[in-house]
């Protein structure tokens, strides 16, 4: 029998609630399949460092990297400093990694569920590539005579050629692989008019191009592109784009698709340990009230099948959700319409 080993790490808020529906589907899933995974759970999060100070410790790192994928719930919670346990533990599997592929797919599976006027599923459907190593999330800067008039903050953005070229590239293999409408397409959406240094995007996108000569490209500035997406989503296909945009522009997609409940996302190395996640945070206000949707999470169990090699349990994830989706069943992705495990019964019963 196949057998897989990942790692788990439920995190904060809402995280152990999502992440235990979305093992329910694994466990399912796999049952129907014909192979096993082996799970290993990590208790790290703001509970852990709270009680232990302990925030991520090396030793953990070198366990994952015997893993295929990891299961990330979410990471955050008021009682600690913002943004110290993101940046130790999400950016740091990560970099760790080198995880430079965020990919978070934008799919419409019923128009009840989409805010703009008159789009459906065939209007919605694209993949994001946000590069996910770089840009001004890299830390470089810094803050300086705090608190006084004179108070300086500075953040730099890098870019360099082999982190744009490779998630570039991996946008155009993702084209071939999608054939939307049997016309792949990639748009790459910066800022390279205000921010000159995203010059390396342009230029190298073009050069990479020339390469793919059966997919068509497509440039838009990050407004532009944020204005499209609303206005006309039908028109992207794959989307590549730079750390800071691509954050912001797939919350923007998320809510076309329906809202964070749905959306999920894949922080890739290809053929190496990746980690895969719902992308809404930790939600500490509805922690053990069996409110929050686990739709996300167990988007994200699909993505990571896809990853470690069972196409088939991940298409019958996906076929599940949707069929739980177009049912007419949810009344709502939002957090409260419906329990944590009664959706996930809901997948469950259509898987």
């Amino acid at each position: 029998m196949r057998r897989h080993e990942i790692a788990v790490l439920p995190g904060d808020g809402i995280g152990e609630e999502v992440v235990a529906e979305g093992l329910k589907i694994l466990d399912a899933v796999s049952a129907l399949e014909g192979f096993e995974v082996d799970k290993t759970t990590y208790p790290f999060g703001a509970d852990h460092y709270l009680a232990t100070g302990v925030d991520m410790p090396p030793e953990a790192f070198d366990e994952m990297a015997q893993k295929e994928a990891l299961l990330l719930g979410a990471i955050g919670d008021p009682r600690v400093e913002t943004g110290y346990l993101e940046r130790k533990i999400i950016w740091g599997v990560r970099q760790t990694f080198d995880l430079f592929v965020n990919l978070r797919p934008v799919k419409l599976y019923n128009p009840d569920h989409c805010p703009l006027k008159n789009k459906g599923p065939d209007d919605v459907d694209m993949m994001v590539v946000r590069e996910n190593t770089e840009d001004a999330y890299a830390g470089l800067g810094g803050i300086h005579r705090i608190g006084t008039p004179h108070e300086v903050a500075v953040a730099e953005m890098i870019y360099t050629r082999n982190g744009v070229e490779r998630v570039i590239r991996y946008s155009f293999e993702m084209a071939r692989r999608r054939n939307k409408n049997g016309k792949p397409q990639v748009t790459l959406v910066d800022k390279s008019n205000a921010i000159r240094a995203q010059d390396i995007w342009t230029r190298c996108f073009a050069e990479v191009a020339s390469e793919y000569p059966d997919v068509a490209t497509d440039h838009a500035y990050i407004d532009a592109a944020c204005m499209w997406m609303v206005k006309n989503p039908e028109w992207f296909d794959v989307v590549v784009t730079p750390n800071l945009f691509g954050d912001i522009l797939t919350d923007l997609g998320a809510m076309v698709q329906g809202g964070m409940g749905i959306a999920a996302s894949g922080n890739i190395h290809p053929g190496k340990v990746s980690m895969f996640e719902p992308i809404h945070g930790s939600a500490p206000k509805y922690r053990g009230q069996n409110k929050a949707n686990p739709l996300a999470t167990i988007e994200a169990v699909r993505m990571m099948l896809d990853h470690i090699g069972e196409p088939a349990a991940a298409a019958r994830v996906g076929n599940a959700v949707r069929t739980v989706l177009e049912s007419g069943d949810v009344k709502s992705l939002s957090a409260g319409a419906h329990g944590t495990d009664e959706m996930g019964d809901m997948v469950l019963k259509a898987l």
